[in-house]
This record gives structure tokens, C-alpha cells and sequence, in this order.
């Protein structure tokens, strides 16, 4: 088939369930638009913070639009790519959407609160302990595969093709600037106060093409394991600055470079209009893998994910202004990644060998392939691949300061008594809920997990990911059963989420135990990998009961609001 009928039949299918399903369950949960958001009730300027709706949905697509839209697909698609194509879509729509546009519905009408806080009140305190130990584990797997592969992105010491180093490092460059640009940009629009959207549209544009000139000329040249150490230090310094001096501002920029790629990539399959290569199916065992569970944990996020919950209540509700934005936020930018997906299923689709993907990372597939579409529309190949390496590295960086800071905050929960005042706590409770403790030893065994580079870690993180939206899902049906809304639509999606998960995450766990069995293990790979595997069934095993016991002997009452 041709790779832009099935873009075209990716946007009509997207679009029409943005505009009926979104809206119908917008429309049946309840939207307010005159009540105070808590970006209001709880302004402080560093979380809480009301911002306009395309800056809070430049920071949710952002940080959810990470490296799995682009590696999901791209490795599911040795299956074929109609499956594919039907879980984007589907899982798009009916659970990913909802389960990101609820978990952001909840936490505004809960004083945005994050997923933990809304489980202990509508589930009990022992559910949220367990839930945030869950978060806190499955933010360090994040952390792990997206710092390995943003790393090897940037390395441009030691490579074959003096091409490629140029264009990992001129990207390291641009990405470095990012930095740098978002905090003056920050600090910038703190001062002038509430710009004009076009205005700050039109300033962004201009610093991101001002940044792209300078990459290009100054690229900068360090080896992978530097890359890591730098990374690090990046996600400490996202996980502790306010959100407007530097997250947000780096999200706002990053979208315009985002929704560039996604158009560039569109307009050259259009240009292109590439005939797929890839078979439509491969069958339901593929290389000793079962297309259940295996496609749907490893397409993740560009179909469902558990990570976006937490972004949604984590972050983006703490800055949502109006409650009329919430369906663009949560459920709109859930169906741009997508098309994302369906996109990047195009573009390895386009370069397939055999009636299956070529070798190489999807992150050198995806950016080589529409370094080739761009081509076609007198793009200088090396502008073209400089510029995708830039933005699929982008992809993952935006997530990981996201999943960083969620990570330190999940970790602070654990520990939170009765009262959030450091003055109320004992000694031992002031350490471990200090922001700067949190966060360093968050990412100190984000940076052990690394160890073992991301093709060793996804399979986990993908079967850790499905896990949380199913205990997600399962949380929000208890939260809008308890206020008297329709919560129904949310039965399916979550007991298939739970069958997938469970079922990968046991697969998963007799793989890795196997490998330790026949001496073909290292701790820090295997070993630790093994732990945590454990860990999260265990743990999903307890949330889920206590949240299915709950939904199940709950009755409505009158809470709503």
C-alpha cells in the first residue's frame, strides 16, 4: 500500500475521534469553564503556575511525545504494519487519550494533585504508598533506556561514518544551546509578563533557526559515556528549577521543532508518496515473540502509556488555566503522537529490507528516512539528517527532565506524612523529602540502570508502562464512579491492559532468570533489571487489588464538582 493513504487514513481516523469521542467525554464528565483551576488556588511560581493553553500543551506533548512514538512502532513493525496501524489508532483513541485526558480531568478537580494523592483519596493511604513506590521505580527505568539512547545519539567520538559524527554532534550542540536559550527565554517572559502568543510564536521560531545556524557551525564532539554524565546533570538541574525558568520555556520551543518534524515528515511522504516495503502481516510469532503480548509493550506510548498519566497530574494540571483546555491538553496531544507513530511506521516502512525493517537503531532509521523524504523537496541532505538527528533526540530529552522531576516528586511522596511542612516532620523525613536528596538519588539509580543501554532495559520499562495506565485506568474508574460520573468507557481498556502487562512482565521475568541461571548474567544488567521486575508485579499486583476492590464495593455520591 502506499505509505500516504495510510498517513491520510491515520489523520481522518484521529481526527474524527478528537472531535466525537474527546468531546463526548468531555461533555459527560463535566467541564467548567468560570471555576479557578488550582494553577490559580495554588499559584506559588515554581509548580502551580496558570500559563495559556498552547504553552501547557506544548509542555504536555512535549514531555509525553518522547522516544517511544518513534521506537515503538519502528520495532513492532516486524510483525507487519497493519497490527501496528490498528493499535495505534485504537489504543490511541480509546485508552491512551482517555487514560491522559482523565488522569489531567482528576488532578484539576482534585487541587491538582498528582495520581498518588487522588489514589489515597479515593482508595486509602496503603494504595497511594504502593502506587508512588510503583511511580518511583518505573521513573528510574525511563530515565535508564531514554538517557541511553539521547546519549548515543550525541556521541560522535569513535563512529565509522565521519557524517554521522558530525550530525550527532552538531545536534549535541543545538540540544546544549536548548538549555541555555530556555532559561534566558524564561526569564525573559517572567519579566515582560504575559506576552502575545504570536509574539512569543514568532520569538521562539526565531531562536530555534538562530540555534540550528550555531549547532551546525559549532558542533560539539564527546564520547557517549560523557553524554550520560552531562544528561545527568541536566535532568538534576530540571528536577529542582522552577517550571516557567526552565522547563516550560524548553517545552514551548521544543513543540515548534516537534510539529516542523511531524509536517516535514508528512509533506514528504505526500512528496515521496512511498510504497510500504513492510509486509501488511507477518503472522502472530515472530522470532520466538507472540504478537500478544509483544505489540502492544512494545508500541507503548505511541498508543497508551502509563507515563502520561503522571505527566498529566504531575505537571500539566498545575498550569492549566481555564478547564475548557483540558480536552486539547490531555486528549488532543495524545492523538498527535499518534500520528507520530503512524508516521514513523511510514518511514520504516518506506526503507524496509525483505518485508522487514532494516538494522539499526529506529532512532537512525526514523532520522535517515525522512532525511530522505526532505531530500526530495531540495532539503541539503546533511541540513535534513542534521535536523532530524536534533529532534528525535529531542523526542526523548523532553521526556526524561519530565520523568526526572517526576521521579524526585514521586519519591518525595513516599515519605510525606500527614502534613507537607518540613517543620511538622522528624529529622529523617526532612532528609528524604528535601528536593535535592530526592532527586540525586533518583537519578543515581537511573544512571545504574543505564548500565545496561536501552535495548536491555525497554522490554521492561514497555511491560512497566502498560502496567501503570492499567492502574491508572482502574483509579480514575474509582474516582469517577465515586463523584457520580461515566466511567464505564474505561472497564475495557483497563482489564486488556492488565492481561497485557502481567503477562509480559512474567515473560520478562522468567527471560531474565533464565539468563542469571545459565551464567549469562551481570548484576548490574540482569541482576538489577530481575529485582525490579519483581518489585513491579508485586507491587501492581497489590494496586490493582486494592483499586478493583474498591471500584467494585463503591457507590456514587453526591462529591461532584
Amino acid at each position: 500500500m502506499n505509505g500516504l493513504v495510510i498517513v491520510l487514513i491515520g489523520i481522518v481516523a484521529l481526527s474524527a475521534g478528537y472531535l466525537l469521542y474527546g468531546r463526548w467525554l468531555a461533555k459527560k464528565w463535566g467541564i467548567d469553564p468560570k471555576a479557578k483551576t488550582p494553577a490559580y488556588t495554588h499559584e506559588d511560581g515554581q509548580d502551580y503556575v496558570p500559563s495559556s493553553k498552547f504553552t501547557v500543551f506544548s509542555h504536555q506533548f512535549s514531555s509525553i511525545a518522547g522516544a517511544g512514538p518513534v521506537t515503538g512502532p519502528i520495532l513492532a513493525s516486524v510483525f507487519g504494519w497493519v497490527p501496528v496501524l490498528l493499535w495505534l489508532i485504537i489504543g490511541g483513541l480509546f485508552f491512551g487519550a482517555v487514560q491522559d485526558f482523565g488522569a489531567l480531568y482528576a488532578s484539576v478537580k482534585n487541587e491538582g494533585k498528582s495520581m498518588g494523592m487522588i489514589i489515597e483519596k479515593y482508595i486509602g493511604k496503603t494504595g497511594r504508598k504502593l502506587f508512588m513506590l510503583f511511580c518511583w521505580l518505573f521513573t528510574l527505568l525511563v530515565i535508564a533506556a531514554f538517557t541511553d539512547m539521547v546519549a548515543g545519539t550525541f556521541n560522535g567520538v569513535g563512529l565509522d561514518s565521519a557524517e554521522t559524527a558530525y550530525a550527532n554532534s552538531a545536534a549535541a550542540s543545538i540540544s546544549m544551546l536548548f538549555i541555555v536559550v530556555a532559561v534566558i527565554f524564561g526569564v525573559i517572559q517572567k519579566h515582560v509578563g504575559k506576552m502575545n502568543e504570536w509574539v512569543k510564536a514568532v520569538v521562539a521560531i526565531a531562536l530555534l533557526v538562530a540555534m540550528f545556524a550555531v549547532g551546525m557551525k559549532l558542533p560539539i564532539y564527546a564520547s557517549k559515556t560523557a553524554w550520560i554524565y552531562i544528561i545527568m546533570a541536566y535532568l538534576f538541574l530540571a528536577s529542582v528549577l522552577p517550571m516557567w525558568l526552565l522547563m516550560q520555556p524548553r517545552d514551548y520551543m521544543t513543540t515548534f521543532m516537534l510539529l516542523g518534524m511531524i509536517i516535514g515528515a508528512v509533506v514528504g511522504v505526500v512528496v515521496a508518496h512511498p510504497q510500504m516495503q513492510l509486509n501488511a502481516f507477518n503472522g502472530f510469532n515472530v522470532n520466538g515473540s507472540g504478537l500478544f503480548p509483544t505489540l502492544f509493550v512494545t508500541i507503548a506510548c505511541g498508543a497508551v502509556s502509563g507515563f502520561h498519566s503522571l505527566v498529566s497530574s504531575g505537571t500539566s494540571s498545575k498550569t492549566v488555566s481555564n478547564e475548557k483546555d483540558m480536552p486539547m491538553i490531555g486528549y488532543g496531544a495524545m492523538v498527535v503522537e499518534s500520528l507520530l507513530g503512524i508516521v514513523a511506521l511510514v518511514v520504516v516502512g518506506a526503507v524496509a529490507v525483505g518485508g522487514t525493517k532494516p538494522e539499526g537503531t529506529p532512532f537512525a532509521i526514523f532520522s535517515s528516512g525522512v532525511a530522505g523524504f526532505l531530500e526530495k523537496l531540495g532539503v541539503p541532505v546533511q541540513v535534513a539528517t542534521v535536523f532530524m538527528t536534533m529532534c528525535v533526540s529531542a523526542l526523548a530529552l523532553t521526556s526524561l527532565d519530565s520523568v526526572a522531576r517526576i521521579g524526585r516528586m514521586s519519591f518525595q511522596e513516599l515519605f510525606y506524612g500527614e502534613s507537607t511542612d518540613p517543620k511538622q516532620m522528624t529529622p529523617a523525613q526532612r532528609v528524604l523529602t528535601n528536593k535535592y536528596f530526592a532527586t540525586v538519588i533518583t537519578l543515581f539509580f537511573g544512571y545504574l540502570l543505564t548500565l545496561g543501554g536501552y535495548s536491555n532495559v525497554w522490554p521492561l520499562f514497555g511491560s512497566a508502562n502498560q502496567l501503570l495506565a492499567a492502574m491508572v485506568l482502574i483509579a480514575l474508574a474509582v474516582f469517577l464512579k465515586t463523584t457520580g460520573r461515566t466511567g464505564w468507557t474505561l472497564y475495557i481498556p483497563m482489564f486488556v491492559m492488565l492481561a497485557v502487562t502481567f503477562t509480559a512482565l512474567v515473560q520478562k521475568t522468567i527471560a531474565l532468570a533464565a539468563n542469571i541461571a545459565a551464567h549469562n548474567a551481570t548484576f548490574l544488567v540482569d541482576g538489577l533489571q530481575l529485582i525490579v521486575a519483581l518489585l513491579l508485579m508485586i507491587l501492581g499486583v497489590l494496586v490493582a487489588y486494592s483499586c478493583l476492590k474498591k471500584l467494585f464495593t463503591t457507590t456514587k455520591n453526591s462529591e461532584q464538582k
